[in-house]
């Protein structure tokens, strides 16, 4: 998602987009590492082991993007 149409937009709308990006950076964040925790306590099901790390793959890589998205906004 390109947000660099915001860069004309007045100051409150880039507030709060940035918020809204942060807060998403920050529940990606912690849903990442609450499936990391959780694949590290699995011993017995690999398979399921094997999905949760995957999932907190997909979180850092959504992560990244948000962070890049609110780096455009902040330029």
């Amino acid at each position: 998602m390109d947000l660099n149409l915001f860069n004309n937009k007045n100051d409150e709308e880039k507030k709060i987009l940035k918020d809204v990006l942060e807060d998403s950076i920050a529940t990606e964040e912690s849903l990442m590492r609450d499936y990391l925790i959780t694949a590290e306590r699995i011993h017995d099901d690999d398979e399921l082991k094997e999905r949760l790390e995957n999932f907190a793959e997909g979180n850092a890589k959504r992560t990244k993007q948000l962070i890049d998205e609110l780096n455009d906004i902040k330029e």
